[in-house]
């Protein structure tokens, strides 16, 4: 069975109805979660990725969830992909940029490809997909921006000079374009997530595994213990705060960089 609008939609979601969201990422994890939020309170969804499969497997849970493959370091494939989503959905009304990337290397280490790499995924990725979207937003004077980010843009982690770079940059990005747009109708937020359950942690604790000779149990225990809440974040619990911000009742709630780690990091 798949899902669909029902009474149990949240009412702090109001107002999804007939919108169209356009999700970066969306076959797994973070944007997965949002994904399937969005479509169950109503809006028409266009999930992408670089794989095929993990999306047909989102989309297969929702008929308001469509799918279109690209990698959002590639500026033409991105809007080819925006493009595609609009003449099937119409104007994209909703915004969530979470496709990224969480790889980490010492300095010392890490080549300036590798760093090149993490910012095309993580900063130059959002901004391409949000240069796009915005002119439509504005002729609407409606629209809603979200950026997932992570805790690693409001500190420094060692080890992550690009991933916290990127992820700072984001942030940077959408307080600038909120700043631009206030008087539009759009609200541009970034979510800051702590170490959340997802196949990027997954990924995670195989690489301390490999690098440290740490058993996965305590692996996995160090990336929670930094958790202030001292458990890994759910993805829907990203997801239930990204359909507050696409909601009606979030429209004063602009430019802000929201922590969601259970507690100050």
């Amino acid at each position: 069975m798949t899902e669909a609008a029902t009474p149990d939609a949240d009412p702090m979601a109001a107002g999804l109805a007939g919108r169209h969201a356009f999700v970066t990422g969306g076959g797994t994890g973070i944007g997965a979660a949002i994904a399937l939020a969005l479509a169950r309170n109503g809006a028409n969804v266009t999930i992408s990725g670089r794989r095929q499969a993990p999306l047909d497997e989102i989309a297969a849970r929702s008929d308001a969830i469509r799918t279109v493959t690209h990698d959002v370091a590639d500026e033409a494939a991105t809007l080819a992909a925006l493009d595609r989503a609009v003449d099937t959905s119409g104007r994209i009304d909703i915004l969530v940029a979470n496709a990224g990337i969480a790889e980490t290397m010492p300095i010392g280490k890490a080549d300036l490809a590798f760093w090149r790499r993490t910012m095309a995924i993580n900063l130059d990725g959002a901004y391409v997909t949000m240069r796009a979207v915005v002119p439509g937003m504005i002729e609407n004077g409606w629209g809603r921006i979200i950026a997932i980010a992570s805790v690693a843009g409001q500190k420094g982690l060692p080890r992550g000079t690009a991933y916290c770079a990127s992820k700072h940059g984001l942030i940077g990005l959408c307080r600038a374009l909120a700043e631009e747009t206030v008087h539009a109708g759009i609200t541009v937020n970034a979510l800051c997530p702590g170490y959340v359950r997802t196949p990027i942690v997954d990924r995670g604790v195989d690489n301390i595994v490999e690098k440290t000779g740490m058993s996965s149990e305590a692996a996995l225990k160090a990336m929670t213990d930094t958790n202030p809440i001292g458990r890994l974040i759910e993805p829907e619990e990203v997801a239930d705060a990204a359909l507050f911000l696409c909601g009606t009742g979030s429209a004063a709630i602009n430019g802000q960089a929201l922590q969601i780690a259970g507690g100050h990091i």
